[in-house]
């Protein structure tokens, strides 16, 4: 029913009111009669005269009223529609398909340059993003639009639409009651100004030379000046092209602050300076490299500058010649091509050492752990680990679970299992570890430095004290509690770190054979007998440990295979792929194998020494999960490529886990990122 008819109905009843009073008046003057003849002759006669007045006034009144009151409705309503039809904020109805029924003439304007009769198309040829799953939505929708070179939001919602204008021309009518409004609010100088606010946005950040010490003292003394000279205008070169304001805090060590609108070109380039500083070359037997952290994305300064810290951390944890980005919680990585400088310094390890021993002063329990899935080199720093503990008479306590995890290093626990002088709490599992923790119990973590990879992360949270000794590079998932870190990427395992270390603790810590052939072992298997990622101090743990009882004879027996895996072996080398001319991929079956995964680590190794093969990455699987060994050698990083599926290493060895898929997935995987990655040059 119309609002015009309602108003009508209520108008007749107000004026039929004077009816229900002459009836009241009537009833009374028969009322009269029972009382007094004479008043009630009088009062008949005064109610006659009013009732015929009335009656009058009625009937002429009535045809001029009725169309004034209905006349003065309309009005009203058609103020409303000019008013709706000014409105300065563009506006449309729509039938439930999306076609335009009605607009005003703001939208006319903006979306239609002034033609009404462009608009009666659907919606969507001027808003694809308006879509037939938005106009379905039973709640209101906000969409963000661009429409010439304008922002807009817009606010899709339906209505409930009793009437229909009548005698307009834009107006077509539709079946129903149920319309959908349209609502487009200009947001372009908004847009334009927050853009501007953010662009303007300090970016902190620190870029320190890598290698500083290393290239002085290999160019001669009369060149360093001219060799800093060079450095400091590459700097300032580079910091002038994004507005950058630069100062030099130490002899190594840079801090420079930019606007935020000049990091996507840094991005853009990948941090260009990072190669541009190798060509550097005055007399330099070593490529001078930086590492540079970068904050941004902060609520003030001070944060940006907190940020650009875990940035450069990272980059140097990562082993340096990177840059980071650290932007919130989202972490960006470039560079990283090179091995980086094996750090010939034994400066770190000595200072690490005693801080580790002045730990334990305060312990009396101290768990040491590896990642899942321990290998020779993780159970062998954990050994040395154990018997440096031992020597200052603390008691300690090695975490491995199940021996389901653990054939690749069953050889080696089974000489310490049921042997005497270790007893049998040498080696426990995680639920008897979580028990023994207390306020003065020391957590101790070897060659992992993610949470999530650590044999027991429980133990991480429940412990106060926590060491952390790794050689793999830093990920964005750290052990944010660690009272102590040694992380050096340059090292080749963590056995040679914990090593060094045993030499620098002041007490004369003797390793037993069995111990010695534990360490050994792991560099062993890291360094794929010495082939890779060795250098002057890997061969100088190796000496130590041969001096305290290693016997090379014993180590490599204990890790020959058996006939199935030499068989394995032989099957990834005949299953190898030559992918992109350059890269090598294979896959292991695991079928009748203990340990496929350590197969799979041997048949990358060997396949690096096929002639032009650069990388080699094997496939296998175990227990639901998809395993990828990748080696490398030359210039490609493995790290940064299975960093990119979730998992990580070294330059030159490193692995990735992809749960619940299978392994012709894992290599279309590899193959696609192999390809996009050699064809945008990070590799």
């Amino acid at each position: 029913m119309s609002n015009e008819k309602i108003l009508k109905q209520k108008i007749e009843k107000y004026l039929i009111a004077p009816v229900f009073i002459s009836l009241f008046l009537i009833a009374m003057c028969i009322s009269f009669y029972f009382i007094d003849r004479k008043c009630a002759i009088i009062a008949t006669a005064v109610v006659s005269v009013v009732i015929i007045v009335e009656l009058i006034a009625f009937f002429i009144t009535r045809t001029g009223i009725m169309p004034a009151l209905v006349r003065f409705a309309l009005e009203q309503g058609q103020i409303q529609k000019e008013l709706l039809k000014e409105l300065a904020i563009p506006y449309a109805l729509l039938d439930v398909d999306g076609k335009i029924l009605w607009a005003n003439n703001e939208f006319v304007n903006r979306i239609a340059d002034g033609a009404h009769k462009r608009i009666r198309k659907s919606i969507e040829t001027f808003f694809p993003s308006i879509d037939s799953e938005v106009l379905k939505a039973e709640e209101p929708v906000y969409l963000d639009i661009l429409f010439n070179e304008c922002q807009y939001n817009a606010l899709v919602k339906k209505i409930n639409f009793n009437s229909i204008f009548q005698g307009e021309q834009e107006i077509v009518e539709t079946e129903g009651e149920e319309l959908i409004a349209l609502y487009l609010f200009d947001v372009t100088e908004l847009v334009k100004y927050k853009k501007a606010n953010e662009e303007q946005k300090l970016v902190a950040g620190l870029l320190y030379i890598d290698n500083y010490d290393e290239v002085m003292d290999n160019t001669e003394e009369v060149r360093h000046s001219l060799v800093e000279a060079l450095v400091d205008r590459r700097i300032n070169m580079y910091l002038s092209t994004i507005d950058a304001i630069g100062k030099k805090l130490e002899k190594d060590k840079y801090l420079f602050v930019f606007p935020q609108k000049y990091l996507p070109q840094l991005k853009e380039t990948k941090f260009a300076i990072l190669n541009e500083v190798k060509s550097i070359s005055v007399g330099n037997e070593i490529p001078i490299t930086f590492s540079i952290g970068i904050g941004g994305d902060a609520d003030s300064f001070a944060k940006a500058y907190d940020y650009a810290r875990d940035a450069i951390g990272l980059a140097l944890g990562r082993g340096g010649d990177q840059a980071v980005v650290k932007q919130g919680d989202k972490i960006s990585y470039f560079g990283g091509k090179s091995n980086g400088t094996e750090k010939v310094t034994r400066v770190k390890a000595r200072v690490k050492a005693q801080a580790f021993k002045e730990l334990l002063v305060n312990v009396d329990t101290v768990l040491i752990m590896g990642h899942k899935r321990p290998d020779a080199d993780s159970f062998g720093a954990a050994v040395g680990v154990y018997r440096l503990v031992s020597t200052l008479n603390k008691k300690a306590h090695i975490v491995v679970n199940d021996s389901a995890n653990v054939s690749a290093i069953t050889p080696l626990l089974n000489s310490f299992k049921g042997n005497s002088v270790y007893g049998n709490d040498m080696i426990v599992s995680s639920e008897t570890a979580i028990s023994m923790i207390n306020p003065s119990t020391l957590v101790v973590i070897v060659d992992v430095n993610r949470p999530s990879m650590t044999e027991c992360e429980e133990l991480l949270s429940l412990a106060k004290s926590v060491v952390v000794f790794d050689h793999h590079r830093q990920t964005n998932e750290l052990i944010t509690n660690a009272t102590l870190s040694y992380i050096e990427p340059f090292a080749s395992s963590a056995c040679e770190m914990v090593a060094e270390m045993l030499q620098y603790v002041g007490e004369q810590v003797k390793l037993k054979p069995i111990e010695a052939d534990a360490m050994y072992s792991g560099i062993v298997i890291d360094t794929d007998n010495f082939h890779t990622k060795t250098g002057v101090r890997t061969f100088e743990a190796a000496s130590y440990l041969r001096r305290c009882g290693a016997d090379v004879v014993r180590v490599r027996k204990m890790f020959r295979n058996d006939i199935t895996s030499q068989k394995q072996l032989a099957e990834g080398i005949i299953n190898a792929q030559i992918y992109l001319d350059c890269f090598a991929i294979s896959i292991i079956n695991p079928l009748g194998v203990e340990s496929p995964t350590v197969v799979a680590a041997k048949v990358a190794n060997d396949l690096l020494d096929v002639d032009g093969i650069r990388a080699s990455f094997v496939v296998t699987e175990k227990d639901g999960t998809t395993y990828i060994s990748a080696r490398s050698v030359d210039d490609i990083n493995v790290q940064i490529i299975m960093e990119k599926m979730g998992g990580g290493g070294h330059a030159n060895i490193a692995g990735a886990q992809l749960i619940g898929e299978n392994m012709d997935t894992a290599i279309s995987k590899i193959k696609e990122l192999l390809e996009k990655m050699f064809r945008e040059g990070d590799i």
